[in-house]
């Protein structure tokens, strides 16, 4: 092989693995953002702590929607928990359309210091929801504060959490929807 062929080749293989890292990008961010609670994206907990301390923090809840025929709400405007105890709070959402709707939910919560330590233990977030028209689904999200906040020098003087929803389209589900045979089931 001569060497015009080998630079060739080099940057052939380049923009493929450019592409790629493009595509899996998005997944890597969400994946790495969940586990390390960076940019107050939330973490995901298998157990509750065994530790409840007497101090409390008010956990505000705020619902959004983008771009679709949807109502979006929390049953409770905020909740106040001791840090370590396990709060559970309820989400209301209505398809005000004639169509069903796939969507899905991402989450944040601010300030961005208490990611790490708010922690969810039952989530409706990142999971595809197919809502028919003029369904209303409640979803549940079950939640800690993890005792480390309270010693961590930077989150220590934190009282209030807002955990934020958005609900967005997820592309393509409404075709395989819309092509889907019917069953005459309700859903």
């Amino acid at each position: 092989m001569d060497r015009k062929n080998l630079i060739a080749i080099a940057c052939v293989l380049g923009v493929m693995g450019m592409t790629g890292a493009s595509f899996a990008a998005v997944p890597l961010y969400r994946m790495f953002c969940q586990v390390t609670g960076f940019d107050g994206t939330v973490r995901k907990a298998d157990t509750a702590p065994d530790t409840v301390l007497d101090e409390s923090v008010l956990i505000r809840f705020d619902t959004n929607v983008r771009g679709l025929p949807m109502t979006f709400r929390a049953e409770q405007v905020s909740q106040r928990v001791r840090i370590g105890e396990t709060g559970m709070a309820f989400f209301d959402v209505t398809n005000t359309s004639d169509q069903p709707i796939h969507a899905t939910a991402s989450y944040n919560v601010v300030p961005e210091r208490a990611g790490p330590y708010f922690q969810k233990l039952q989530c409706f977030c990142f999971e595809g929801q197919t809502i028919q028209p003029g369904e209303t689904m409640k979803f549940p999200v079950q939640y800690f504060v993890a005792p480390e906040m309270a010693t961590d020098r930077e989150s220590r003087g934190v009282r209030e959490i807002t955990l934020s929803y958005t609900f967005y389209p997820t592309k393509g589900a409404d075709l395989a929807a819309n092509a889907a045979p019917a069953t005459g089931a309700a859903g």
